[in-house]
C-alpha cells in the first residue's frame, strides 16, 4: 500500500512575533514495516535557519505489517531480558523501561496493568487484554485534557484522547518492567457505512509500541480503537512519550496568545 499523507499545522497569533524556534517532527520513519518513498515540508513564512538531523530515537509510505508467528513468551521472561540488555541504542528495550517526563510509573496504574498479566501469561495475550480493557474503562472525550493533564489525573477521570490512553499502557507495562514505547503518527480508516471513522483518525494519532522478546521483537497496540497495529497506521516518530515526539514544539517570542490548528489527510494512492 502506498499512501498520501497532508499534514497541516497553523498557528495564529494576537501579535506580531519577533523571534520563534521551533523542532519539527514531521517526516514519517523509515523501518518497521515501512519505506519512505518522499517527503517534503514547507515552512511559510520561510525561516531565516533551517537545520535537518536525527534525534537519539532515530526520529527525523508504503507499509506492511511485521510478522507475529513466532509465540508469545511469558511476560516475566521478557521483563528479565530486557533488563539483562547491554544495548543503549535507541532500539534498546532497557530505554523504555522506566520513568518518563510524562509517563511516571505510580501503584494504581501498575496494579490496574498487572490484571492483565497473570504469573506465566504469554505478553501478548496480557497486553492485548490491557488494551480492550482501556478501551473499555476510558471514554475518549476530547475536551477532557489537555497535553500538559497528569497522568494520574487522566486514570481517575477515565477521560481523554490517545495519547491518553498511550500513556496510562505504557505506565502499566513499565510498571511491570516491560519495555513500551511512544509512537505517534497517522490512521486512516475507511468504516463501514453508517459506522463512525476510528477515534484518532482526522490528527495525529499516537500508540504504544511494547517489546516482546528478541524473537518477536516491537509489537504496535492502539488502545484508543483497541486493535493491533496493522498497515493503517503509518510511523512518524518514536519515543518514551509524547514529549519525544510533540510533531512541532519550540518557543515564540511577542505574542500574548495563540492558536493552535492541526488537519491531516490520509489517502490510499494504491
Amino acid at each position: 500500500m502506498i499512501y498520501d499523507i497532508r499534514h497541516v499545522t497553523t498557528y495564529s497569533y494576537e501579535s506580531p512575533v519577533s523571534f520563534a524556534r521551533c523542532s519539527l517532527r514531521l517526516e514519517p520513519r523509515g523501518g518497521d514495516g515501512q519505506a519512505l518513498v518522499s517527503h517534503t515540508v514547507d515552512i511559510r513564512p520561510r525561516p531565516a535557519d533551517r537545520t535537518v538531523r536525527h534525534d537519539f530515537f532515530g526520529t527525523h509510505t508504503e507499509s506492511h505489517a511485521p510478522g507475529r508467528a513466532a509465540p508469545s513468551p511469558a511476560w516475566e521472561s521478557v521483563r528479565d531480558l530486557a533488563f539483562e540488555a547491554t544495548n543503549l541504542g535507541p532500539a534498546s528495550p532497557i530505554g523504555y523501561v522506566f520513568a518518563s517526563p510524562l509517563v511516571p510509573v505510580v501503584q494504581p496504574v501498575t496494579s490496574y496493568a498487572s490484571l492483565s498479566f497473570a504469573p506465566g501469561n504469554g505478553i501478548l495475550a496480557g497486553a492485548v487484554d490491557l488494551m480492550h480493557r482501556i478501551r473499555t474503562d476510558f471514554k475518549y472525550d476530547p475536551k477532557a485534557t489537555v497535553i500538559s493533564t497528569p497522568l494520574k489525573e487522566v486514570f481517575e477521570k477515565r477521560h481523554g484522547v490517545c495519547q491518553d490512553f498511550a500513556h496510562v499502557m505504557i505506565a502499566g507495562l513499565r510498571g511491570l518492567g516491560l519495555p513500551a514505547a511512544y509512537v505517534s503518527g497517522y490512521l486512516r480508516t475507511i468504516p463501514p457505512p453508517g459506522k463512525p471513522r476510528l477515534q484518532g483518525a482526522d490528527a495525529t494519532h499516537a500508540w504504544v509500541s511494547l517489546w516482546c522478546g528478541e524473537e518477536i521483537g516491537w509489537i504496535g497496540f492502539d488502545p484508543t480503537n483497541d486493535i493491533l497495529v496493522e498497515n493503517d497506521h503509518i510511523i512518524l516518530a518514536v519515543g518514551r512519550d509524547f514529549s519525544d515526539v510533540s510533531p512541532i514544539d519550540g518557543i515564540i517570542v511577542g505574542s500574548r496568545k495563540q492558536k493552535l490548528a492541526v488537519a491531516v489527510d490520509v489517502l490510499l494512492v494504491e
